[in-house]
């Protein structure tokens, strides 16, 4: 019974983190903010936009989301996954987890003339 206890006590000093303070909380959603208003232009010139749609300052886990030209596109995983969660975890090292998904808010052939990089005539 020992050696469990023992265990047990481990795990409980594993799982445990500092609390942030509200300025330290306050100071990373700001960095993160930031950073998305950077990474935005890129993905909104080709007809998209990058949302944060949360984000737990504490455990790491952010979650954002394509939208636009973006949601149809065929490698928007890849803008999400190479692109958009290797900056965040590069220039922010307390992010541990990038979580993100699409919406599909908008028609599809209209979300294909966006794609293009630059602005499309409609006829």
């Amino acid at each position: 019974m020992a050696v469990e206890e023992h265990i047990s006590d481990l795990d409980e000093e594993v799982t445990e983190r500092p609390a942030l303070g509200d300025e330290e909380r306050g100071d990373r959603l700001a960095q993160l903010q930031g950073l998305m208003d950077l990474m935005r232009p890129a993905v909104q010139a080709d007809g998209g936009d990058l949302v944060l749609v949360s984000a737990d300052v504490e455990s790491g886990v952010v979650e954002v989301q394509l939208q636009g030209a973006c949601s149809s596109c065929a490698i928007s995983s890849a803008t999400l996954q190479g692109g958009v969660e290797r900056i965040l975890k590069e220039r922010l090292p307390w992010i541990t987890e990038v979580t993100g998904g699409l919406t599909e808010t908008i028609d599809p052939f209209e979300s294909a003339s966006l794609g293009q990089g630059a602005y499309v005539p409609r006829l």
